[in-house]
């Protein structure tokens, strides 16, 4: 559903329209039901026109259900532990048997194919909102939420996030909509609350991270399971009102500081410093605030096979503890000027496209001197994730000058999506081409030992290159 009023007479002219976009989601695990109804009475109310004010300054996109599939398969056997609705749930995974908050990089769900199509794409939204239902801690509030904390995003965007925006939303929910909640974690130690409460999905396979390295702001909601249906749907209503009123009453300054990321962002790809760097390790630490959590004590119970769970009991506990949910790199590559991509392999390269990262070709052959990645390491993992045994790899950067063909696929970084770009690129991230199996036709010889040299070479400095944009298919 487009909601807006005036509506814009094409996406094209969203440039020149002082309205900010926002994106509503829900049921991208069909068993997490709140956000489906929430976000339909949301939009009810939009249009009877009980919420028209924030119209004037929003145009409001919204998806109550982005897994069909999953939906179609409601049961009451499905989330039993969960409380309500009385005449089942959907199931977390689509018609693949694929966990779409798990594509935000790999793109091999229509759903996920399909938001970038007809949504970011086209409306690029400022603000994305993604409902779903906990599994973890118990607590009293009934509605949590986050957002991106990727650290490859833009920065300021994070901590606008953590220090202003999302505070501010909290406020609005708890003092003018009287709906207890608190930011989305789980419990470092559930016995001992008091160490520490954790956002750990910091990976742009996620949602609201894949968002957040688009340099763009995202909000993950998450309703507490153990609440009764009701005020789920109720809180989750709620909090979709609070998002909305405080985009409608920051919308210049919300467009603004998008405008200054992706600024930022072209002019570092433009003449990349030998200081700027792009992170491939990274670890969780406390936000500068504390949070207060009301949450149950438990008891350990061991079950007839020895195996140890906790059991929520009715003795209440306030703790305020740090919240860890924060990153920050551990280890970083230099940052190029462009990557240059030597397979002709339409996989990869469709799949840039799709992202919408600009893709480029050497008009003609070229010498140039790069950075060459020699692997001394390649693993994958011994388990399948997603249908995938995914890599890492070990191995160093070293300089080269190399001639490269004409034809040769040049990103350049001084575009919006670099971060996304390099993410996708660098070997070494957790969640890139690489991890998820694109090159690993390309990587081993067909006889004898040793390793390819990994088909995409960086360029680190300023350099005239002579190339072609690609248009997107």
């Amino acid at each position: 559903m487009v909601i807006a009023d005036p509506m814009p007479k094409s996406t094209q002219n969203l440039a020149n329209d002082k309205r900010m976009v926002l994106y509503i989601q829900a049921n991208i695990h069909a068993g997490e039901v709140e956000g489906k109804e929430a976000s339909l009475m949301f939009a009810r109310d939009l249009l009877s026109g009980t919420k028209k004010e924030v119209l004037k300054n929003l145009i409001i996109l919204i998806c109550p259900n982005f897994n069909p599939d999953g939906n179609e398969a409601i049961s009451v056997n499905n989330r039993t532990h969960q409380n309500g609705p009385k005449n089942g749930v959907g199931v977390r995974y689509n018609g693949q048997m694929l966990d779409i908050n798990r594509d935000g990089i790999k793109l091999e769900t229509p759903e996920m194919n399909g938001l970038l199509k007809n949504v970011f794409l086209k409306w690029d939204p400022q603000v994305t909102v993604d409902c779903h239902t906990t599994n973890g801690s118990y607590h009293e509030e009934p509605v949590t939420f986050s957002w991106m904390m990727n650290v490859a995003g833009d920065r300021s965007l994070t901590k606008y996030m953590e220090k202003q925006m999302m505070p501010d939303v909290a406020a609005i929910l708890r003092d003018q909509y009287k709906v207890e909640n608190c930011f989305y974690g789980e419990f470092l130690d559930m016995k001992n609350p008091e160490k520490g409460w954790e956002e750990y999905a910091s990976e742009p396979r996620y949602m609201t991270n894949y968002i957040g390295v688009r340099n763009r702001l995202a909000i993950l909601n998450e309703n507490y399971v153990y609440a009764d249906y009701k005020s789920r749907v109720l809180g989750c209503y709620a909090l979709l009102q609070s998002i909305t009123d405080y985009c409608a009453s920051h919308t210049n300054e919300i467009k603004q500081l998008i405008n200054e990321s992706d600024k930022k962002t072209v002019a570092r790809g433009l003449n990349p410093s030998p200081v700027d760097s792009f992170p491939i390790e990274y670890i969780g630490k406390p936000i500068q605030e504390k949070v207060t959590i009301k949450t149950y004590e438990v008891d350990e119970v061991t079950n007839a096979n020895g195996e140890k769970s906790y059991k929520k009991t009715d003795r209440k506990k306030t703790v305020t503890v740090p919240y860890i949910a924060t990153y920050e790199a551990t280890k970083s590559v230099k940052f190029p000027f462009a990557y240059l991509v030597t397979i002709s392999d339409p996989l990869v390269i469709n799949l840039m496209q799709r992202h919408g990262i600009q893709v480029n070709k050497l008009n003609k052959s070229q010498n140039l001197d790069v950075l060459s990645f020699k692997i001394t390491d390649l693993q994958a993992d011994k388990h399948l994730n997603q249908g995938h045994f995914t890599q890492t790899i070990t191995g160093n950067w070293e300089p080269q000058h190399k001639e490269f063909k004409a034809g040769t696929f040049v990103i350049r970084t001084a575009q919006p999506l670099a971060n996304l770009a390099a993410y996708m690129l660098e070997p070494q991230t957790n969640d890139g081409l690489l991890t998820w199996n694109f090159m690993d036709r390309y990587l081993l010889p067909q006889w004898g030992k040793g390793f390819n040299a990994y088909p995409v070479y960086k360029i680190i400095d300023a350099t005239e290159i002579n190339d072609t944009v690609i248009p997107l298919q």
